[in-house]
């Protein structure tokens, strides 16, 4: 193991955190919690919330690198994570999880309530270990299933701040959930060739890039359908049915367009397009809820 000096190890230690990836998910369950009431939350519930899912989300993904540390070696995209390179032990990543989690339970038992640490939990472990070690290698669908446990945020957000567990909490779950599979599958036609390797039969592995960018086509047409629902519903205004159609029909348009051109360059655009679109829209939905324009 490559020896580090204090300020070194922190920047690795918070690499294992996968910091963009949970940002974006802390930001879909501070919409959560902002939605979930009428005016502003209290400000201490909405900051131990934010605390206790950011250290459990980290924590998962920290045990994901562990699990993941022999592949994570042989992929390009992820040969330079910590493990992989030496400059961490697994005991440390381990140890380093652990706290997190527990520190995680503790403050959301503790300050929030125990509706929120238990689905915390049950996502934190559905990620770590249900997806990471059985799903991620035993189907194509991998990801799909999996997404389940992605998808919870706004839930936790919403149940941190109402203690129950919400329609509207779980549609802006099945939002995300929806989209996870095509913003997945338009990275995984792009990295085909590293998870063939080794040996994670992610869609494009096992069913080919022409049958996933199809896949792929479906589930934006099915999202954006989804997408509608909390208009449909009374949950949103025309704001954010504005913004829902525009964005899904830039996602089908770009989906359309892996069909046609089929290169790594137009899946890669069209995964950076999803990532722009999942933030954009749950930023609508916050615009909406505070400027509601009804019909």
């Amino acid at each position: 193991m490559t020896s580090l000096s204090p300020a070194l190890a922190w920047k690795k230690y918070l690499t294992l955190c996968k910091p963009n990836v949970v940002l974006e998910m802390l930001f879909t369950a501070v919409v959560g919690m902002l939605l979930a009431v009428p005016g502003m939350p209290p400000l201490d519930t909405l900051a131990y919330s934010v605390a206790g899912i950011a250290l459990a989300a980290s924590s998962a993904a920290a045990i994901n690198q562990f699990i993941d540390r022999k592949a994570d070696a042989v992929m390009r995209r992820t040969e330079n994570r910590p493990l992989p390179k030496g400059e961490l032990t697994a005991s440390q990543v381990i140890a380093f999880a652990a706290v997190l989690g527990i520190a995680s339970m503790a403050l959301l038992v503790i300050k929030v309530n125990v509706l929120t640490a238990v689905l915390t939990f049950v996502s934190l472990f559905g990620y770590a270990f249900i997806y990471t070690v059985y799903l991620k290698r035993l189907t194509p669908q991998n990801i799909v299933i999996g997404g389940v446990f992605g998808a919870t945020p706004p839930l936790l957000g919403w149940a941190a701040m109402t203690n129950q567990v919400h329609p509207y909490a779980l549609l802006l779950m099945l939002i995300i959930f929806v989209w996870t599979p095509p913003h997945f599958w338009a990275l995984a036609i792009a990295r085909r060739e590293e998870y063939a390797k080794v040996n994670i039969p992610m869609l494009p592995v096992t069913h080919g890039n022409e049958f996933t960018r199809l896949q792929i086509l479906l589930y934006t047409l099915l999202l954006l359908i989804v997408t509608l629902l909390p208009y449909l519903t009374g949950m949103t205004g025309l704001i954010y049915l504005a913004a829902a159609l525009l964005l899904g029909l830039g996602f089908i348009y770009l989906a359309i367009l892996m069909m046609r051109r089929k290169d790594n360059k137009t899946a890669m655009q069209t995964f950076g397009y999803s990532i722009v679109y999942i933030t954009v829209l749950f930023a609508v939905l916050l615009l909406d809820h505070y400027v509601m324009i009804k019909p």
